[in-house]
């Protein structure tokens, strides 16, 4: 997962909206969004490589999701970041408490960003940057480094949720739209992250499509007030739409 957008609190209709693109190279096997039958009312894609997820949503209304912090690839022996979204949605603890346990573990992984909410409240936490913090209202954006780190394709997501929440309702294909450019910034407001001006540029927009690398998916997580939540998933292979989107609707905590 690469680059989320969420609202947190700041709709009076809904408490909750989120999307997400998640990037990934085209070759690495995935499953898409499914109900897990070995982690009975966990909503989730899977990873068919490593085995774990990008974003996960349970029934409860727990939810997690994960993105990578950019610098070199994982060192061998590093444990999956996968498992991380899995680890909080199938367990009870606070988000702050489980993101606060998490450095206390001592486990190896490679560099990360993790959200965890549970309906009350959002944490957040990266091993690349000691701490954690709790999401006030308001929206905040994440992509492959801390959180609200205004990258171009960060801060265009925001203003795009911004706009789309003074709306009094939104349907699916608005909030896919909120990461859906695929233009790449100007080469003066691209960040410097060591990956080289072409990578840059590459990697710039908020929907990425490159050779052999890109969006695999858009994510969406809407709750309104009365608990009912929405997942859509929407697949794509090359940067076209690999079937419909995924709709998932169920009532927080009614199985």
């Amino acid at each position: 997962m690469c680059l989320i957008a969420l609202a947190w609190q700041a709709h009076p209709r809904y408490p909750l909206v989120l999307v997400a693109n998640r990037d990934e190279f085209l070759d690495r096997p995935a499953a898409p969004a499914h109900w897990w039958p070995q982690h009975p009312g966990l909503l989730a894609g899977r990873d068919l490589e490593a085995g774990g997820t990008w974003l996960a949503v349970g029934a409860s209304g727990r939810f997690a999701a994960v993105t990578n912090y950019r610098e070199g690839r994982p060192v061998p022996g590093d444990r999956s970041r996968g498992e991380l979204p899995l680890h909080f949605v199938t367990g009870n603890d606070a988000p702050e408490a489980f993101v606060a346990g998490l450095a206390a573990q001592g486990l190896r992984y490679g560099g990360f960003n993790l959200l965890a909410g549970d309906g009350d409240s959002i944490a957040w936490c990266s091993n690349r940057k000691a701490g954690h913090q709790r999401l006030v209202p308001g929206i905040h954006t994440l992509s492959n480094h801390l959180l609200d780190t205004p990258w171009p394709k960060s801060e265009l997501a925001r203003l795009k949720l911004q706009k789309l929440l003074h709306g009094d309702d939104f349907g699916v294909e608005e909030l896919f739209a909120v990461l859906a450019d695929r233009a790449p910034f100007d080469d003066h407001s691209l960040p410097v992250t060591g990956v080289g001006l072409d990578k840059e540029r590459v990697l710039s927009p908020p929907f990425i499509v490159a050779d052999g690398y890109g969006t695999r998916c858009t994510t969406v997580l809407r709750v309104d007030r009365a608990g009912r939540l929405l997942f859509a998933e929407q697949n794509f292979d090359n940067g076209e739409r690999h079937g419909p989107p995924r709709l998932f609707h169920f009532t927080v905590g009614g199985g």
